[in-house]
């Protein structure tokens, strides 16, 4: 089966913001921010799907309770998605995870 968690990943206490440049033309390179004229995009947080490895439902909530408590995430979605897409909100949404209350399965969730 195929599962992505959807999260938000916040900045580091004490600092407001992410900052990353933003460049169209030459995506998919790594340039130090000292290093570039590209536009600066600030955010507060960073939205992520990753691919999550299970063969049940609760297989993969293991897993992605892993990754979400080394994330400084505090809530997350879980999707089972067979199209492998790294859209957000692409697929069935199974279960939701808040930190301190655990997973909230889905009751209409059907794959």
């Amino acid at each position: 089966m195929t599962y992505f968690l959807e999260y938000s990943v916040p900045a580091v206490p004490g600092e407001a913001e992410f900052e990353f440049p933003h460049d169209e033309i030459n995506s998919g390179t790594t340039v130090p921010l000292t290093q570039t004229h590209a536009e600066r995009v600030h955010t507060p947080d960073l939205p992520a799907r990753t691919g999550i490895i299970g063969a049940t439902v609760p297989e993969a909530k293991l897993e992605a309770e892993q990754l979400i408590t080394h994330s400084r995430a505090s809530t997350a979605s879980l999707y089972f998605d067979p199209s492998n897409s790294l859209q957000s909100g692409i697929g069935t949404l199974v279960s939701t995870y808040t930190e301190g209350s655990g997973w909230q399965d889905v009751q209409d969730a059907t794959f």
